[in-house]
């Protein structure tokens, strides 16, 4: 049986057997086993599209994470002025 069709039958057989639709692991299963067994070309383009979606939205969400550390250990670097007691006076007052 080609890989694509196997995966197919799984599905069906787990959405119409009672005992398979008991199960709470089995579509996490299924997944698993469609991601090692199906190459990125057989996977409709529909889910290939939700799953770049999904990705590109982690990857935004990290990113902003980044950056706000990012931001935080700048502002800490910054935030020290102990090394300044006070500002010298650059106009002579003295004139």
């Amino acid at each position: 049986m080609a890989p694509a069709r196997m995966i197919a039958f799984m599905e069906n057989h787990a959405d119409e057997c009672d005992v398979c639709q008991k199960d709470p692991d089995l579509q996490d299963e299924i997944a698993k086993i469609r991601e090692m067994i199906l190459p990125e070309s057989k996977i409709p383009k529909a889910v290939r599209l939700q799953n770049e979606q999904a990705e590109a939205a982690i990857a935004v969400e990290e990113d902003e994470e980044n950056d706000e550390t990012e931001k935080s250990e700048e502002e800490d670097i910054y935030d020290d002025d102990d090394d300044f007691s006070e500002e010298p006076d650059l106009v002579d007052s003295e004139k």
